[in-house]
């Protein structure tokens, strides 16, 4: 959503057990300021580091806002307002710990993860499981054009894609194993390229991403493993012109840079593109805003918000953080 000065808006989910989602303005410098928090009618988990990515969502008309409640086994939907605050429409059951929503043309997938599966709505019989109760799901995605759902498996270290039907039934899962251990979160180019993290399970030093082609039934690898010398990359936002992918590395605070070639091919760029404490633990969740100009990530172990401008050649250049957030946060949903 974008105001007359060109800002927007940014949401997260505080995770607590009666769960809010704090919402900001942004200006059309990119700084943050804070509208409010708007109840849920959920529950969190309350534990600091929800293990996801994508558990706030932003549909795609922009008018409203998808949030997973992991503590009470359902998802909220809000209505978004001229000014960016928020009416809360709907609550639904989602599964055992919801943890990422998806949506496109307003049908939505929502990923659970106590037992592994997919809900759909507002599509009848859309119910899916997992190929495997060992999944230990980690997020759920469609491609630009909404013809796949993509979920990426941490316990199988594998990588499922689902054909999405005309009505939004999903067809059997095609699994293949991830170049590295711990395929965590992706995002999805316009042209079907597909940019993948992996925490390698913790490995100092061993975290990386690699790069996968969607076509037709195959999901093919192009790039393996493309390490950044940092520790645990766990998020991927990739840039409106597909150009770059932006990862956060949870234990030391960096934002990395990888190039994507036009055949899908990755290639690091720079390892410390942006940083808001170096060194330090809890950057997690990122978001860009819709026109490219600015990132936002969360440091759940700072109670912040950080915020960049970004470059045509992809640079990053800080704008200032936002304090306030508790320990427990979780997603970012950036317009």
């Amino acid at each position: 959503m974008m105001d007359r000065m060109g800002g927007g808006v940014i949401y997260t989910q505080t995770n607590e057990p009666a769960n809010e989602v704090i919402a900001f303005r942004r200006d059309e410098h990119g700084a943050l300021d804070r509208i409010g928090s708007f109840a849920t009618e959920g529950a969190g988990d309350a534990k600091p580091h929800l293990t996801s990515q994508g558990s706030v969502t932003l549909a795609g008309d922009g008018r409203h806002l998808l949030v997973t409640n992991a503590g009470s086994d359902d998802v909220t939907l809000f209505s978004v307002g001229e000014d960016g605050s928020l009416e809360l429409l709907h609550t639904a059951a989602a599964g055992s710990a919801p943890k990422s929503v998806a949506e496109h043309g307003g049908l939505v997938y929502v990923l659970s993860t106590g037992k592994p599966g997919l809900t759909g709505y507002r599509i009848p019989g859309s119910e899916g499981s997992l190929p495997s109760a060992d999944a230990d799901p980690a997020q759920v995605g469609f491609t630009r054009d909404g013809s796949s759902l993509i979920v990426t498996e941490r316990g199988t270290d594998s990588i499922g894609r689902y054909d999405v039907g005309a009505a939004g039934e999903l067809g059997m899962p095609r699994v293949v194993a991830s170049a590295g251990p711990t395929p965590y979160g992706f995002a999805i180019t316009g042209g079907g390229t597909l940019v993948v993290t992996e925490a390698f399970r913790a490995q100092k030093g061993a975290a990386a991403a690699s790069s996968y082609r969607i076509e037709g039934a195959d999901v093919r690898l192009v790039t393996s493993s493309v390490g950044n010398r940092r520790s645990e990359i766990c998020w991927a936002v990739v840039t409106p012109d597909d150009r770059f992918a932006f990862t956060t590395n949870f234990a030391d605070g960096a934002v990395s840079r990888y190039a994507i070639g036009a055949d899908g091919s990755l290639r690091l760029d720079d390892a410390t593109a942006g940083l808001a404490v170096d060194g330090q633990p809890g950057l997690r969740d990122e978001g860009l805003s819709s026109d490219g100009r600015f990132l936002y990530a969360i440091d759940a172990d700072g109670g912040r918000i950080y915020g960049w401008t970004v470059g045509s050649d992809g640079s990053l250049t800080p704008i200032d953080s936002w304090e306030g957030l508790p320990v427990t946060v979780a997603g970012i949903a950036v317009a």
